[in-house]
Parts: structure tokens; C-alpha cells; sequence
């Protein structure tokens, strides 16, 4: 009989302090998505959201939901935060669930255009919204970019999207965050050189070598004809405003044309922006060039590297390797 009664003074005691408008965690706005699955019930949710640290007590949680109609809840994702009442948590669980994400890679060595068009195939956007505000940097800026447009600092990388709820500006926004995430807070020093310099650099490496244990030794050589003056003669920027990337006989006026800002064999530094979008290997071998006694280098057939320390050996390797 004791126990009897203490039991039901407790559970008094419970109902007594619950109050279902009160945020649990005020401090905490974090959204997360919580998962329910089909015919679960509020009750059966306990363990999960004690887990999740949506709900702190059972007890309170398993009162309030004697006088809740929390018979709404709809199967699928639901946005949560742990700032919530209870009663906006069954408000939350019985709205509509979050559409299904789905997948979009963003390639490594993609420029702005081929990232609209990548978009626009699926149907997200319109052609061209997504190229207007990346290159007038249309968007909030994480971070200074001092270069024209955003080409370069639109990280490269599987993202969760969901297609009704698409922005062309978020999703540029969550790019730029992403890349100050995985590269610009970890390397606050840029060894004496811009964030933009760098940025150029490895947009470069990324079309110019296309082994990732290479691209040190690339970086080496081309910081080394910067600092020296020389022309960088790196050929894929003179393909970085060709509608067409592959477009050989394009390509091939371009390396002739004295006025194409972006022709590094004909005019002096770096070209005026990134020529793509470089990931992290990329970036981090533009920060961390290896120093070599090459001043030339070129590609085989099979895409090797073959370094050679003047022009003689350079020519010599074009001879041998059959290398316009």
C-alpha cells in the first residue's frame, strides 16, 4: 500500500511540473532531422527522442502526452531542434516530412558554367541563375574574395539536395561554406601568398596534372617561373572560356591569341581568375609546392609527367615523347 502511494505522488508530482510551452533547451536552435518511421507512435518515440536529447524526462514526456492529440504523426524526416516544447515537438512530427535529398557532385575542375548546367539538367534551376550570381558574387560572403567572380571557391563535393526546396544562392552559399571549412580555416597561414593567388594556382594544378602525387612538383615549377618572371605557359587556361573544353581547333586560336587575358603562354602572371574549381588536393599542393631543379615539364600519352631542368631538355623530351 506504501509503495502504491508513493507511486502515484510521484506521477503526481511529474504532471505537477510539466509545462508543455516551455523550450526544454532554449540555447540550442540547431536543426537536425529525426526520423519516423511508419506506425510509430509518439509513446514509442520515447527512447529515441531521450536519445536525440529532444525530450530529457519519459516521465513528463509520457504525461504531457495524456492530454496531447499526438495521434498526427506522420511517417518520413522532420526538421527538430532541441529548443523545442514539447507541444511544438508534436506540431513538428505531424507536419509534413522533409522531401527526399538526393545526390549532386560537384566535379573537381568544373568551372561556374559547367556547374549552371549541371543544375539546370536536373531541373532545379533556370539555365544561367546559378552562373549570374557566382560570377557577380551575388550571395554572403563567408569570407573575402577578393578575385572578379567565385570561380575557385565553389568547393568541389558530393552534395545532399533537396530538389523542391532548392536555392541557386544557398546552395553557392553552402559551397563557399564548405570550402572555408575544409580548406581556409585548417591553413590560416598562406605561406606569403594571397588567398587569391593561391586559388588561381590550384585551379591550374587541377586541369594541368592529373595525378594528385604530382602536383606539388607542378606547383614548384610554376610558382618558380612567377617569382622569375617568366611566362607560366600553362595551356589550359586558354581553354577556360571555350564553350566547348575539348574544342581542339577552339584551343588552338586561343594559344594565338595575344588579347585572350587568360593566354599564359603569350601574356605575363597568373590569368585574372581561377580557371575551375580545384579540390582540396589541389589546394593544399598549391600551398605546399615541391622545390625541383625542373623549369619544364610535360605529359606523355599516358598522362605521365617528365620533367626537364632547361630548354634543351625540355625540347629533347617533346622529341621523345612525341608531344606537340
Amino acid at each position: 500500500m506504501r509503495a502504491t502511494l508513493l507511486f502515484v505522488a510521484a506521477v503526481s508530482t511529474v504532471g505537477a511540473c510539466v509545462d508543455a510551452d516551455a523550450p526544454l533547451h532554449p540555447e540550442d536552435t540547431d536543426v537536425f532531422l529525426l526520423e519516423v518511421p511508419a506506425g510509430a507512435t509518439a509513446r514509442g518515440l520515447t527512447p529515441t527522442l531521450q536519445e536525440r536529447g529532444v525530450v530529457d524526462s519519459p516521465w513528463a514526456w509520457r504525461w504531457f502526452l495524456r492530454s496531447a492529440d499526438a495521434g498526427c504523426l506522420k511517417a518520413g524526416r522532420h526538421r527538430i531542434r532541441r529548443s523545442m516544447s514539447m507541444r511544438e515537438l508534436v506540431e513538428a512530427l505531424c507536419g509534413v516530412p522533409v522531401p527526399e535529398d538526393e545526390p549532386f557532385t560537384v566535379v573537381e575542375g568544373w568551372r561556374i558554367e559547367d556547374i549552371d548546367a549541371a543544375l539546370a539538367a536536373k531541373g532545379w534551376i533556370a539555365a544561367g541563375a546559378y552562373a549570374a550570381l557566382a560570377t557577380t558574387k551575388a550571395v554572403d560572403l563567408p569570407f573575402d574574395v577578393t578575385g572578379p567572380t567565385l570561380e575557385g571557391y565553389l568547393f568541389p563535393e558530393t552534395y545532399r539536395v533537396e530538389p523542391d526546396r532548392f536555392e541557386a544562392s544557398a546552395f553557392i552559399e553552402r559551397q563557399l561554406a564548405t570550402f572555408q571549412q575544409r580548406f581556409l580555416v585548417l591553413h590560416p597561414d598562406l605561406g606569403g601568398r594571397s588567398l587569391h593567388d593561391v586559388v588561381v594556382m590550384a585551379s591550374m594544378l587541377e586541369r594541368e596534372e592529373p595525378s594528385p602525387t604530382q602536383r606539388a612538383v607542378v606547383a614548384g615549377i610554376l610558382w618558380k617561373r612567377l617569382d622569375a618572371g617568366w611566362k607560366l605557359g600553362v595551356d589550359a587556361t586558354s581553354r577556360y572560356q571555350l564553350d566547348d573544353w575539348s574544342d581542339r581547333r577552339a584551343f588552338l586560336a586561343k594559344l594565338r591569341d595575344p588579347d585572350d587575358p587568360y593566354n599564359t603562354r603569350l601574356r605575363d602572371g597568373l590569368p585574372p581568375t581561377a580557371i575551375g574549381n580545384p579540390g582540396l588536393a589541389s589546394l593544399q599542393a598549391a600551398l605546399a609546392p615541391e622545390v625541383s631543379d625542373w623549369w619544364y615539364y610535360l605529359h606523355d600519352s599516358t598522362g605521365t609527367f617528365h620533367g626537364a631542368r632547361d630548354a634543351a631538355g625540355h625540347a629533347a623530351n617533346k622529341a621523345r615523347y612525341d608531344v606537340y
